[in-house]
């Protein structure tokens, strides 16, 4: 059986790894120069920066990425730290969110009091008890009678492992983490911050079950990766080509076709094709959608390109002489003021590791920031004149730049400050749509307000998607959980298909079945 996977995301190549480490013929086709997409790392004069995602995180003993290494034998590199990162409030106070739980308690305490410890155990009890469950592998939503009887029978069993929770699972299956929030303006403004870098909505909105996981993510074992996080992708392509498979660069997809039962005609930019009996999209459904054109699946063409209330970001990519930067500064802030969630009003700032020469020249760091951002208006401004577009881009980047300048007060003001010898690019919506090619520069998923939106993994027979709009969603340990259960099912169909050969009769094409536990 054939495989070709489009795009080289984590999604893409961990599915690519483990179906080629499993004996499959695997190629990998991708349209950029690097692997990762929106959790890739580009040079740029000298330095390295993290294109997007900068927080690595689900190494932890247990957790989706120490699982995945040890399936495939990956030594990650990863450097463990002990402080996830640092939140700064718009009233001046910092919280520092350890990733040892211990000090996490006694952090919080300080801050939101006794009033705030009800809340938190039940963000840490309902964690821990979703975490099992997912390690199991959870086929949701279930897309068949077989994933619906997996789904019933696991789900079962983990009751029996956590008796006395089904009545609050129930409940917050339909309910937004606000509803377990007690009073208190602190303690909102922090878990809104929280909740919108890890489900991409606020308290108010994000759904209670996914939201508690969200909230644990800075205790599954964050670290940073030597040469950026990027290096996630590249360790995973090198598995691929261990087991055999194959990673193909500069290779931008312009149709898949049936071209048979249950057989597709890949054909790249390059004006090469390939026959494939497998195709597994990592993109988002649109992008997926247009390259099948009238074949799309139902559910893909009822989609819009992007949700009305999907996020782009925009990304300020700093090189900043090390003398400039004060000493013993974590290397992960989140940085809120006053003006809201988005558009400057809070962004993600991650310091390149001081013990990673590889990051920048001598004497220099590397500093990505970051802020979610709507995509409409970047597009309306460029429709408009590329004065326009620039204009857009001075503001936002002069507004980001006064926030970063609370932890980095020798920051100059604008881009029209910046001194010779320092670097300072941006990105914008427009540039992911041009990086990574994705429909309107739409990044992270759909904003995680019901555990009912998601696409199904399975698009059709021999057709798959994985990446970030797939359960559990995004994040990299998300985005790996998803692709394992999209491997596991593509085998089961592969070795039901060699029974059925076996026995000189076609394979029906309506035959689906569910994944295995993931251990």
């Amino acid at each position: 059986m054939r495989v070709v996977v489009i795009g080289a995301g984590i999604g893409g190549l961990t599915t690519a790894a483990i179906l080629a480490h499993d004996g499959l013929e695997v190629e990998v086709l991708e349209a950029h120069t690097d692997p990762g997409g929106c959790a890739a790392t580009f040079s740029y004069r000298g330095f390295r920066f993290d294109a997007g995602a900068t927080l690595a995180s689900g190494f932890a003993p247990g957790m989706p990425m120490a699982i995945l290494g040890e399936r495939l034998g990956i030594s990650w590199g990863v450097h463990p730290e002990a402080l996830a990162m640092q939140v700064h409030l718009p009233d001046g106070t910092t919280i520092s969110r350890w990733t040892d739980r211990e000090r996490w308690r006694i952090e919080r305490r300080a801050h939101f009091g006794a009033a705030g410890e009800p809340f938190w155990a039940w963000q840490e009890q309902t964690a821990e008890a979703l975490w099992d469950l997912a390690r199991e592998g959870f086929p949701w939503p279930p897309q068949d009678a077989g994933e619906g009887w997996t789904l019933f029978w696991r789900a079962t069993a983990w009751l029996r492992r956590h008796p006395g929770m089904w009545s609050s699972i129930v409940q917050d299956a339909f309910r937004p983490v606000a509803a377990r929030l007690p009073e208190g303006e602190r303690l909102r403004s922090f878990v809104d911050a929280q909740l919108m870098i890890s489900a991409q909505a606020t308290a108010a909105r994000a759904n209670a079950l996914y939201g508690a996981v969200a909230l644990d993510l800075p205790h599954t074992g964050v670290g940073s990766m030597p040469g950026g996080i990027g290096a996630i992708a590249e360790r995973l392509v090198e598995a691929v080509q261990r087991a055999g498979g194959r990673v193909r660069f500069g290779q931008e997809v312009q149709r898949v076709r049936r071209s048979g039962p249950r057989a597709f005609r890949v054909e790249a930019d390059a004006g090469e094709g390939m026959e494939a009996d497998v195709v597994i999209f990592n993109l988002p459904p649109s992008n997926a959608a247009a390259l099948l054109g009238e074949e799309a699946p139902p559910i893909l063409r009822s989609l819009p390109e992007a949700p009305p209330d999907g996020w782009g970001a925009f990304m300020v990519y700093l090189g900043v002489p090390e003398d400039r930067i004060p000493p013993n500064l974590p290397l992960h802030h989140q940085i809120l003021t006053e003006e809201g969630l988005a558009e400057g009003g809070m962004i993600f700032l991650t310091l390149s590791p001081s013990w990673d020469p590889t990051r920048a020249p001598p004497g220099f760091r590397s500093i990505t920031l970051s802020t979610h951002t709507a995509l409409t208006p970047w597009w309306e401004a460029l429709a408009r004149s590329p004065q326009a577009y620039a204009a857009r881009k001075a503001e936002l980047t002069a507004r980001v730049l006064r926030a970063a300048r609370r932890l980095l007060p020798d920051l100059p003001a604008s881009e029209a400050e910046w001194p010779e010898g320092w670097v300072l690019r941006t990105a914008t919506p427009v540039t992911f749509y041009q990086f990574t090619r994705r429909a309107r520069g739409w990044v992270a998923g759909f904003p995680q307000t019901s555990l009912w939106r998601y696409i199904g993994p399975r698009l059709a027979p021999g057709l798959w998607l994985v990446g970030d709009t797939v359960f559990p969603g995004p994040s990299i340990p998300a985005v790996a959980l998803g692709a394992m259960r999209v491997a596991q099912q593509v085998q089961r169909e592969a070795a039901r298909a060699r029974r059925w050969l076996l026995w000189g009769r076609p394979l029906p094409s309506s035959c689906s079945l569910s994944g295995d536990s993931i251990r």
